[in-house]
């Protein structure tokens, strides 16, 4: 069964940065691809990032210039360098995983339980 565990969320002020990790047990990083999620209260879930198993990356518009997303097969670990944060970033941060799917959308097999990110000014 595929568990996956994110932390680094937390309380950040506008400009500053956060680096999001998502901890895989279960499941490969190295065998499928893995994906960075955000949902703003009453807004979709939107795609961020997402990294496929021979390391290449794909952004999200909202994601280019200032997301970084990054795995430690090694330690089966995602993560997601955020800098520049803003007060259009505060959601619920969710990394996710699947051995065939590989694009933005919510198509992803497993999710975690999200870690929060809140944005001060």
């Amino acid at each position: 069964q595929v568990q996956l565990v994110e932390s680094g969320g937390g309380s950040v002020q506008a400009g500053g940065s956060l680096r999001l990790s998502c901890a895989a047990s279960g499941y490969s990083s190295n065998r499928g691809c893995m994906a960075w999620f955000r949902q703003a209260p009453g807004k979709e879930r939107e795609g961020l990032a997402n990294i496929n198993r021979l390391g290449g990356t794909r952004y999200a518009d909202s994601g280019k210039g200032r997301f970084t997303i990054s795995k430690d097969n090694a330690k089966n670990t995602l993560y997601l360098q955020v800098n520049g944060l803003t007060p259009d970033d505060p959601a619920m941060y969710y990394c996710a995983a699947d051995p065939l799917y590989c694009g933005l959308s919510w198509l992803y097999s497993s999710f975690g339980q999200g870690t929060q990110v809140t944005v001060s000014s």
